[in-house]
């Protein structure tokens, strides 16, 4: 995964936002190197992250996969079947071609390493304006591991890489090493 951004798709108001998102459902844009991780990849990480069988009651919070092309959209289709089997019931994520994707807010973006103090300060004080930490490589790898994603063997492999203070690649480990 290069980058992340989260936004509002989905739905028919023009310019949602998180007060006024209307038939919108809160999304997140990936955008990833194919040569590295395929989107098969991704869909088969996608269906194990969540319990695609699960009803929600808002359509803000739906589970849905919004393809950006037929390519993408025939592989959703065709992985959203197969985990049905596997789960021998219904899939209620639905699987739609993407009309159009609205930014969130600022504040909504890159959400679990701005709730973490430490590396939030260090990482923001890189960029000069909320649209570069938002577009950040960097921001999006550091917002996984502050959700509880990746291996400590992973981070091992890419940390010194980051431009990180040791207080602040301590209490990266510390976090992984949580899980």
């Amino acid at each position: 995964m290069f980058r992340t951004r989260v936004g509002y798709a989905g739905g028919t108001i023009p310019d949602p936002t998180y007060r006024s998102i209307g038939d919108h459902t809160e999304v997140l844009q990936v955008e990833f190197d194919p040569g590295y991780v395929s989107y098969e990849g991704l869909l088969e990480l996608f269906w194990t992250m969540h319990d695609p069988a699960a009803r929600v009651y808002s359509t803000q919070y739906k589970s849905i996969v919004l393809a950006t092309d037929e390519k993408q959209f025939q592989a959703a289709a065709r992985s959203r079947t197969r985990t049905e089997a596997l789960l021998c019931r219904p899939v209620l994520t639905e699987v739609r071609r993407l009309e159009r994707f609205y930014l969130a807010e600022d504040y909504h973006q890159k959400y679990a390493l701005r709730r973490d103090a430490l590396l939030s300060d260090e990482v923001e004080a890189y960029y000069s304006t909320p649209e570069d930490f938002r577009e950040s490589a960097l921001a999006a790898r550091l917002n996984g591991y502050a959700y509880g994603l990746g291996s400590a063997l992973q981070l091992e492999r890419e940390i010194d890489s980051y431009g990180l203070s040791e207080s602040a690649q301590g209490h990266l480990r510390a976090i992984v090493t949580r899980g």
